[in-house]
């Protein structure tokens, strides 16, 4: 019988399956959206009930309507956004529904610690900022202060492939690459829950889940709902990792300066190293590859901010695209295409809900500067695009710096990557060569390729990624005829967000 392998992902507006074979050739491939929910201003969670039925419905359309056989399916690895802290209680119960990296309703928490506490022997550590949302202990602690009956009830905390493992085999663990992101884990040194930060922000260690390699079993599939579609019971749910390490094995990024862009609700470039030194711009975590760290430069709604356009701005697009059968963004992309570089002098900051790399800013919001009446809409939509083009350069210039090497190109995935006018922008303004790859959902890829290790299919990480067929279907290089326009641009971007820095909190404030 055909050995085959499910890859879960959990990201930020849906949930991606895919199931390979032994040879890592896709098979088959579902994807079902969801919203994420927004209680109040600067909230941002997931329904957990909502997501669990996505990911039925996924594997229900995988196996009645693609034809997968399910009896083939020898293990399950997960991939997930990150973090989404989780709080379970004694009967497996979810007491808190995934609070996401954009959620800010912990910023009382973050600030108090940013001020009481020594952050660069935390970032020793830890080798990342605190930050409301982006780092769990913040969502712990309001957890903590906010409703210490859910604490004191709490048996566990974890983030979403706790969560997803909880679901599927009734046990819990969270991997390296996630613990990373909770500022409780010493991301160097032992890659361990530290009793020492535990104590320091007020966090009882036996909440913490068991630590796990991104290749271990969390447990065996017990989940009646997956059985009943055909899966084997007691087959391997392996815990896999955070959805950006995962997409980025698939993308062939197992080694020291290998690099690759994921572009989707956020964008992020991600570059592996076996050497543990960080930088403070950066969020930076264990790989899921052994003795490995990467580097990633996160922008948390670049991709968010085009899809806020597209429902705001164009609403007639999508009307439109429903009637033609063609996809809303196509619309979009062919306007963006109609404004010239530079936006008509319109430069996007892409920070919709706070910013993570490199500014670390829970106040930081979106902004349009130079709209004027000679301003159209596909001029801000085009800025959307730039906007982001100037924050991955920002960001690539930090990695060169820290790394000492200057990248000549990277590749791209994601569903931004789909985006050829995007994609050139990106090349424009970077001066790199972006290599497209041909490879529809990496995270959930990198999941299955995760489980395929875990069940003994694949020898190794490395073994697996090898086996990844990457077709490049386009070769972006940059167009030095926008050197110039892009140059001012981007010297406007640097200079943007430092002079309205103090604003952002003011007015929030009043």
């Amino acid at each position: 019988m055909e050995a085959y392998l499910l890859g879960i992902d959990i990201g930020t507006g849906s949930v991606k399956t895919t199931v390979i074979d032994a040879q890592a050739n896709v098979l088959g491939m579902a994807i079902k959206e969801y919203p994420i929910l927004r209680e109040r201003t600067g909230w941002a969670s997931m329904d957990t009930k909502t997501m669990w039925e996505a990911t039925v419905h996924c594997l229900k359309e995988l196996v009645v309507k693609q034809g997968i056989e399910p009896g083939n399916i020898r293990s399950i690895g997960l991939s997930c956004l990150c973090p989404g802290l989780t709080a379970f209680g004694e009967n497996n119960e979810v007491l808190m529904d995934p609070i996401i990296y954009s959620d800010r309703r912990s910023i009382r928490q973050a600030e108090r610690i940013q001020r009481s506490v020594d952050l660069d022997a935390v970032f020793e550590k830890t080798a990342n900022n605190v930050m409301s949302g982006a780092i769990s202990v913040t969502s712990m602690l309001w957890i903590k202060e906010e409703h210490p009956y859910i604490y004191e009830k709490t048996r566990y905390f974890g983030h979403v492939n706790t969560l997803m493992g909880m679901l599927l085999t009734g046990q819990y663990g969270i991997d390296h690459t996630n613990a990373s992101y909770t500022a409780l884990f010493e991301t160097v040194g032992s890659k361990q829950w530290s009793k020492e930060l535990c104590d320091l922000f007020g966090i009882d260690m036996e909440k913490l889940p068991p630590v796990l390699l991104s290749t271990d079993t969390v447990g065996h599939l017990d989940n009646k709902e997956f059985i009943g579609l055909g899966l084997p019971e007691g087959i391997p749910v392996i815990i896999g990792g955070a959805d950006t390490p995962c997409a980025s094995i698939t993308c062939g990024v197992t080694r020291h300066g290998d690099a690759c862009e994921s572009a989707g609700t956020s964008n992020v470039i991600t570059i592996c190293t076996d050497k543990p030194r960080f930088s403070k711009g950066f969020i930076n975590r264990c790989h899921v590859v052994e003795g490995t760290w990467v580097y990633q430069g996160a922008m948390s709604n670049t991709g968010a901010s085009l899809r806020w356009a597209r429902d705001e701005l164009c609403k007639d697009l999508t009307e439109a695209a429903s009637r033609s059968g063609k996809n809303a963004f196509e619309l979009i992309n062919e306007e963006v295409e109609a404004s010239a570089p530079g936006s008509n002098g319109i430069v996007f900051l892409p920070y919709m809900a706070g910013e993570r790399c490199p500014i670390w800013d829970p106040y930081a919001r979106g902004v349009f500067f130079g709209v004027s009446l000679d301003s159209k809409r596909g001029d801000l939509l085009r800025s959307i695009m730039e906007g982001c083009g100037y924050g991955l350069r920002q960001l690539i210039g930090i990695a060169e710096d820290l790394t000492g090497t200057e990248y000549q190109s990277f590749v791209s995935v994601g569903g931004g990557a789909n985006s050829i006018i995007w994609s050139q922008i990106k090349a424009d303004i970077t001066g790199k060569k972006v290599l497209v790859l041909d490879i529809k959902e990496a995270a959930s890829i990198g999941a299955a390729l995760l489980a395929g290790v875990g069940c003994g299919i694949f020898g190794s990480i490395q073994e697996a990624a090898d086996k990844v067929k990457r077709n490049v279907t386009h070769v972006i290089l940059p167009n030095g005829a926008t050197e110039s326009v892009y140059e001012k641009g981007y010297r406007t971007y640097l200079e943007l967000y430092p002079r309205i820095k103090d604003l952002y909190q003011n007015y929030q404030n009043c």
